[in-house]
């Protein structure tokens, strides 16, 4: 689904015509671009991998110990 800025609303994709205008105002319309995942997020993503990844050999070594 692309936006229109002029008539301000979603326009569905088969509604656009062969240019890919709106079918009301005839503005052409392009897709936004992807967005980016910042690396904070990805830091954050592998930090609770490491600790996870961590807290289960810690209950592994304690099940050892401890059966």
């Amino acid at each position: 689904m692309a936006w229109c800025d002029e008539c301000d609303r979603l326009v569905e994709d088969d509604q656009l015509d062969e240019r890919g205008a709106c079918p009301t105002c005839g503005t052409v319309l392009t897709e936004a671009p992807p967005r980016h995942i910042p690396w904070t997020f990805k830091a954050m993503l592998v930090a609770f991998v490491i600790y996870l990844g961590y807290r289960g050999y810690q209950g592994i070594d304690w099940l050892i110990h401890h059966a």
